[in-house]
């Protein structure tokens, strides 16, 4: 059999245009339509953004007001879909949860299985606004707690930490979650993205490819990393015990959770909004331990490692973000989908608009054809 370039995992290979998300991962530039993530962290809302990565452009004041309000109104989940999770929610992990939750959504959504733009960008706006009460109230049922009411603040931010506590965050908390749903709506690609784009592709249903992208997100080599990095300082424990733990795992070259980076050869421009969040939220609390092992772990890494150095990208800090603010680290993974998907529902809409059947080839590596033998005979 002839030889084949095989790039194992896909990597570097362009399986199809897309004007929703460029990334430039040797300069460590992120864009979403065009506006850098700097940019759009720093100045813009989620809402705006999810406005952006769905509509092509950002909203008009009076054009945001309408998305807000139109969140807001389609934030209740239907009492059914509450009932199934409540009889699983104690019995697994949260994203299997999520998982369900999503996929039976779609028996309440009366445009489910049509795939037109307007169709699509409808299930679209209810998965966006639905999704984060799903996540926290799944929180909530596996603490044997009923899920509280939908709340109607403007923020997606900040209806779901009341939402999850039960009480308003502060104004620091709120902007925090905001900026890393910011910086987690989309990442061009990614395994979670190019599953639903692959299931909308056969021409099934918005809420099937997003389930299939939570399914991938679930994994801990994608969506899970955040809270393995989390656990990884945990481990460490102490900010005097980091160097000697770093090198160890370097010496054995063992991966350090949350450095380094598929895409990017230079510092995650994410990460960096997150360090400072991180830092700020710490002092907020009163509790700076996490944040000091954090930034002694990216120290000696960089030190260790000299020119050949990994940076942090998302997931280092965006844990301690959580973290401060009193979330449990199973959630970390199911807040990732609750900001991404804005942009799977961008790029599942965008599937349906420019449609091929995604079908790539496999390099076989199994036997040559060789001759059936009888059963009897073998």
């Amino acid at each position: 059999m002839a030889q084949s370039a095989v790039q194992t995992g896909l990597q570097g290979v362009v399986a199809a245009p897309s004007a929703i998300c460029y990334i430039d991962g040797e300069q460590g530039i992120l864009s979403y339509r065009g506006y850098d993530i700097r940019d759009l962290a720093a100045q813009a809302t989620y809402e705006e953004v999810a406005y952006l990565l769905l509509m092509g452009e950002l909203p008009t004041q009076q054009e945001l007001e309408r998305f807000q309000g139109e969140l807001v109104r389609r934030r209740p989940v239907p009492e059914a879909v509450w009932n199934v999770l409540a009889a699983v929610a104690q019995h697994d992990e949260p994203m299997a949860v999520l998982r369900t939750g999503v996929s039976v959504l779609g028996q309440y959504d009366p445009l489910a299985g049509q795939t037109s733009r307007e169709a699509a960008l409808e299930q679209a706006l209810n998965l966006i606004a639905q999704v984060p009460t799903l996540v926290a109230g799944i929180a909530r049922l596996r603490r044997g707690q009923e899920p509280l009411p939908a709340d109607e603040a403007p923020s997606v931010a900040r209806s779901f930490l009341t939402m999850l506590k039960g009480e308003p965050p502060s104004d620091l908390q709120a902007r925090a979650l905001d900026i890393a749903l910011t910086l987690h709506a989309d990442h061009e690609f990614n395994a979670s993205t190019f599953a639903a784009r692959v299931t909308a592709a056969t021409l099934s249903d918005m809420y099937s490819a997003i389930t299939a992208a939570v399914g991938a997100l679930k994994g801990p080599l994608h969506g899970g990393a955040n809270q393995r990095a989390m656990e990884m300082l945990m481990t460490i424990g102490e900010p005097e015990k980091a160097e000697g733990w770093v090198r160890e795992k370097l010496a054995r070259k063992e991966k350090i959770m949350g450095i380094g980076h598929r895409v990017y050869k230079t510092y995650d421009p994410r990460a960096r909004f997150l360090k400072e969040m991180a830092e700020r939220l710490s002092a907020e609390v009163g509790e700076d331990r996490w944040y000091r092992i954090a930034t002694e772990v990216e120290r000696v890494v960089l030190e260790v490692l000299g020119e050949k150095a990994l940076y942090p990208n998302v997931d280092f800090f965006s844990g301690i973000c959580y973290h401060v603010m009193g979330i449990p680290t199973e959630l970390f993974t199911p807040i990732f989908a609750m900001s991404r998907v804005s942009g799977w529902t961008a790029h599942v809409v965008e599937q349906y608009e420019n449609n091929r059947l995604i079908r790539p080839r496999a390099e076989y590596t199994g036997p040559t054809l060789r001759p059936f033998i009888p059963l009897g005979q073998r």
